[in-house]
């Protein structure tokens, strides 16, 4: 990395504690003994503005890893509410299902350097009490707004 391009060790301490979640931004800046102005003046330097950007990317990878990794699980248990034995459960679950975006028309994100690959939805069968219930729920809806 070009000289230019490096942070000093007090910019890179700034960002871990900003990144730790620990302290708030004020609190970090006391910390470190950083003035809000030198702050803003780091915000406009490329190399502070490249970290701080590399850094909050791969937070957001992270919070999409974890989100991915559970939408099986609450998939799984949204159907297993559609047989509750609370009625207003399993009809609201119902609902939440019929809600949920058609997510196999959607190409997963990947690189642009790689071929793109579209692997089929999978699909997993149904109780025919479950049918039931989200056709019931179905044609209610449709009886209260009149499509």
């Amino acid at each position: 990395m070009p000289d230019n391009l490096r942070l000093t060790k007090r910019q890179s301490a700034v960002l871990d504690d900003m990144f730790a979640g620990e302290l708030d931004e004020q609190a970090v800046l006391e910390k470190h003994n950083v003035s809000q102005k030198t702050f803003n003046r780091w915000l406009g330097e490329d190399a502070f503005m490249a970290e701080l950007n590399r850094r909050l990317q791969w937070l957001n990878l992270q919070t999409e890893l974890i989100i991915t990794r559970y939408k099986t699980l609450a998939a799984a248990r949204l159907v297993q509410l559609t047989e509750s034995d609370k009625e207003e459960t399993a009809r609201k679950a119902c609902l939440d299902i019929i809600n949920l975006p058609n997510r196999s028309d959607i190409p997963p994100k990947q690189p642009s350097n790689e071929p793109k690959v579209s692997t089929p939805p999978e699909y997993h069968e149904l109780s025919p009490e479950t049918c039931s219930r989200l056709l019931a729920v179905l044609a209610e809806e449709k009886k209260e707004t009149g499509r």
